[in-house]
């Protein structure tokens, strides 16, 4: 076993650490969170720089580096701040591109994405479907001739008001035998008769991550953009899933350094008693169990992208390091606003944007409890 990063993995991750700390400045960071404001263009800048889809093969413009690149990026990222750190980090929906797309939709869509040309997503949720990926029936779609008609809506989607096209999940073949092969996955682009999207205000983090409800009337949508093969759509969503997963721990991993980070700064200014917090026993062996958390978090996450990046995907070691990377983005966060007492519920001190923005990460791409029956299943059997 060697836990040594190569010199260009180094290279990487100082490089991302120097761009976050360079531009993802602390008042921008509140000002985009409290106005749920995208940073075009700081994305414009990642972009340029080569952070974005740096998995995406070179001939799609991406850097041809592999998801335990991409993870270093995400970390350090979400280590500077939770929301900027998310949307600069993510292509959602360029995994299915890659791995089912024929040549003509990678270079049409795969392609700009990387150089700052278009953005997308992906759409899978529905108002009464989340972790449940075969019910989403209320999108479907029709064929008439060589075109889909695409009707339903979708709900918490990353990108929605902003994308210039999203990969869609629509139930296709409902009265299949099997339950995973009713639905199929398109191209669709926002700009099309039919398509609207509403921007989803209020939630409690991630601001700058644009978050929206779709919905699609009459979606006209032709057959050269049905990605892979009609009624595998279930199985392209777990291609996306078995790849941002890792990822998303990543950004479990971020989150609790970056509120581990700030909190080891104050305990060491702030008095109490005549002495600094740092000085207090309990306080300290607090701080060890936050370290002890996030450092296995981050070895788990490193493990299942480097398994991915070596052709060893591993459904168990995926979902187990989401969901305790998740977790412990939480914990860690949590402990961050406890030791910073009244000072920590305030948004002066960014420890209170690093914990509202923690939760959702336990949430969003499965929820915790959908990655530990995944974890039990590959244990006990179904």
């Amino acid at each position: 076993m060697d836990f040594e990063l190569t010199q260009e993995q180094e290279d990487l991750r100082n490089a991302a650490k120097e761009f976050a700390e360079g531009e993802f400045d602390p008042d921008l960071a509140r000002k985009l969170d409290r106005e749920q404001t995208f940073p075009m263009d700081i994305w414009k800048k990642a972009c340029k720089l080569g952070f974005i889809g740096c998995y995406i093969p070179e001939e799609y413009n991406g850097g041809g580096l592999g998801f335990l690149d991409h993870a270093f990026i995400m970390e350090e990222f979400t280590r500077a701040d939770p929301g900027i750190g998310f949307i600069l980090s993510v292509t959602l929906g360029s995994e299915v591109l890659i791995e089912h797309g024929d040549e003509m939709q990678k270079e049409k869509y795969l392609a700009p994405v990387p150089i700052g040309d278009a953005i997308m997503g992906i759409a899978i949720t529905e108002p009464n479907a989340g972790s449940d990926v075969a019910g989403c029936t209320t999108t479907h779609a029709e064929k008439e001739g060589d075109t889909w008609i695409l009707n339903g809506s979708k709900m918490f989607i990353t990108n929605g008001t902003i994308a210039d096209h999203l990969l869609v999940l629509a139930a296709t073949d409902p009265d299949a035998p099997s339950r995973h092969r009713r639905h199929s996955m398109f191209v669709v682009e926002t700009g099309w008769d039919g398509f609207e999207s509403t921007k989803i205000t209020g939630k409690a983090g991630m601001g700058a991550s644009d978050t929206a409800e779709l919905s699609f009337s009459n979606v006209e949508v032709p057959d050269e953009n049905l990605i892979g093969e009609r009624g595998k759509g279930f199985y392209e969503t777990m291609t996306f899933f078995n790849r941002s997963r890792t990822y998303i721990g990543a950004q479990g991993v971020g989150i609790a350094q970056g509120a581990l980070d700030r909190t080891v700064d104050y305990i060491q200014k702030r008095q109490a008693f005549g002495q600094p917090l740092a000085k207090f026993q309990a306080v300290r062996h607090k701080i060890a169990e936050m370290e002890t958390r996030t450092e296995a978090a981050r070895q788990l996450v490193y493990k299942a992208a480097w398994e991915l990046d070596n052709g060893r995907l591993s459904h168990k070691n995926v979902a187990l390091a989401k969901w305790y990377a998740a977790e412990t983005g939480v914990y860690v966060s949590d402990q961050a606003i406890q030791l910073h007492g009244g000072y920590g519920y305030i948004d002066e001190y960014d420890v209170e944007r690093f914990w509202r923005a923690s939760k959702v990460v336990e949430i969003y791409e499965g929820s915790k409890e959908i990655e530990k029956g995944i974890v039990s299943d590959q244990i006990l059997g179904k």
